[in-house]
């Protein structure tokens, strides 16, 4: 291509030179270089007045480094009197922070978005932003390619009866890219989900109903406690709280025999009587109004044995037994929920013992007055979740990045869930990245363990593997490929040590994009899937 010029940052050297090899052509000369005291110095030893540029930089370990790098050489050819600055950011760093995570965060993504723009850029090509709203932080075009097409050909090519597999997403921010994935390849997909709600000082039906006593010998704590509220009445416990019950269920009326002709009340009377009832009560000689007086059958019995206000009637139906609502059901879609518990990152069994049991006896809870059931239930709803410094729910605003957070913790058990029925099948974890390690092995333990599935594959387009994590990947059993590219670099001797790591080229997608820009021509064919 005539007058163009690609340069190479730091962090990616390799993948620029393959770029420029399918261009034919070579990276143009710069030169790197740090002083002594770490800051970065960029020399370019060609001319570029009135050429097209592209400057090729990835995130890297060092990614501060590698950011100032890229602003320091942009400018420079801004400085140089470049015709067309174009940024090639296979991984877009600090994608991650992309919105506020507190009421005093900052939006980074953003930030280095506006950097860009004040350096020279001019156009911006990357691949599979972490949120594709990013693209409004920036003032010049962005080109968001996918790995997509590239993922789907590979799984044709090397995955045996890859048409009976399932997309399975890890959490529920990425549904959106799995069932992409999934309809690009007329497949079932899946979600797994992760409960990360600590206990707090929320009330529950069930810790009500284990701490209620002194109500009677008759307490059915199956009862609905909804029917329970703080009044004058007459009950009360031993602490002090006194309660009125709200009776569960109404009195039969009495059965009225059938009147004759001869004893139905004339219209007459009938009306004096409607006219009598609709008069103002009696009033004693206080000026109060005196109490009606009712009725009372012959035959009943004036003092009837006291029962418990939680005692349910006789005529509340009985619940069926465990056998038969198994036989009535007939929700096939709620058969494929499938349930674990999670400690410490790793699926336990059922009959694990709970890290979160307190050694605390419910006798000793109750001997705190501000703790009892009534009294915290005045206080914050039954059954109200976790609230977060930003509004909603904790989990509303989860990311991959906290779910890491209860992994590490020993003494926290979470709920895993799995979405879909995949078993006997093989599975497709889909994510845009593969940082650290704890969810992607929960995910395929869920599926492996609880699920079913014979085969596991971890899919992402972005391989950051910080810290063990790719060798943690490698050590679990229940893995059998991990497929990242080439988009973030990784170290030839990680790469040679993992066995199960397959790495995918991305130079003829980008190499592609850059021709296209150059030339003008439109790239939507880069976002199609070919079925070769």
């Amino acid at each position: 291509m005539r007058n163009t010029l690609i340069f190479a940052g730091s962090s990616c050297p390799a993948l620029t030179a393959q770029i420029c090899s399918n261009l034919g052509m070579a990276p143009a000369a710069v030169e790197l270089s740090q002083f002594a005291n770490g800051e970065t110095s960029v020399k370019i030893m060609t001319s570029i007045r009135e050429k097209d540029v592209f400057v090729v930089q990835s995130g890297s370990s060092k990614i501060n480094d590698s950011i100032m790098e890229l602003l320091i050489l942009i400018s420079a050819c801004k400085g140089g009197s470049a015709n067309k600055i174009t940024a090639v950011l296979p991984y877009f760093p600090y994608s991650r922070q992309s919105k506020k995570k507190s009421h005093r965060g900052a939006i980074t993504a953003r930030m280095l978005a506006n950097l860009l723009d004040v350096a020279g850029v001019k156009h911006v090509i990357t691949i599979d932003l972490h949120a594709s709203q990013m693209q409004g932080f920036f003032r010049c075009p962005v080109d968001n390619l996918h790995a997509e097409p590239l993922i789907a050909r590979w799984i044709r090519h090397n995955v045996l009866n890859w048409q009976e597999a399932v997309c399975v997403s890890k959490n529920a921010g990425g549904t959106k890219r799995v069932t992409s994935l999934a309809d690009a390849l007329k497949l079932n997909f899946g979600i797994v989900t992760t409960d990360k709600r600590r206990g707090g000082g929320n009330m529950t039906a069930s810790m009500i109903m284990s701490r209620l006593d002194g109500y009677g010998p008759e307490i059915d704590l199956d009862s609905d406690v909804s029917k329970l509220h703080i009044g004058s009445g007459s009950h009360t416990n031993r602490h002090g709280l006194k309660l009125e019950v709200k009776p569960l269920l109404a009195e039969r009326e009495e059965e009225k025999p059938e009147q004759t002709s001869q004893e139905t009340t004339p219209p007459r009377q009938t009306h004096a009587r409607n006219d009598s009832s609709q008069s103002s009560p009696r009033r004693s000689q206080h000026g109060m109004p005196s109490p009606r007086r009712t009725a009372h059958h012959p035959n009943t019995n004036p003092n009837p044995p006291t029962r418990s206000p939680l005692h349910r009637a006789q005529s509340t139906p009985t619940r069926s037994s465990p056998i038969q609502e198994e036989i009535e059901f007939t929700d096939e879609r709620a058969r494929d929920i499938t349930h674990g518990r999670l400690v410490h990152g790793h699926i336990v069994p059922d009959d694990w013992p709970s890290p979160t049991q307190s050694a605390l006896s419910t006798s000793q809870i109750l001997e705190r007055p501000e703790e009892d059931p009534m009294e915290m239930s005045r206080n914050s709803s039954f059954f109200s979740p976790e609230g977060h410094a930003l509004g909603g729910t904790a989990d509303a605003t989860a990311t991959s990045d906290e779910e890491e957070e209860g992994f590490n913790d020993p003494t926290l058990e979470q709920m895993i869930t799995l979405v879909g029925d995949v078993r006997n099948r093989t599975v497709f974890i889909v994510d845009d990245m593969i940082d650290k390690a704890g969810s992607w092995i929960a995910a395929a333990e869920c599926v492996v363990k609880r699920g079913g599935a014979k085969k596991v594959y971890c899919i992402a387009t972005h391989g950051l593997f910080g810290g063990d994590s790719l060798e943690e990947l490698q050590d679990c059993d229940c893995i059998d490929t991990i497929l990242v590219t080439n988009s973030f670099p990784i170290s030839p001797e990680k790469a040679r040590a993992t066995k199960k790591l397959v790495i995918l080229d991305l130079s003829n997608l980008l190499a592609e994009a850059i021709r296209r820009n150059h030339y003008g021509e439109s790239i939507s064919a880069l976002f199609t899937h070919s079925h070769d």
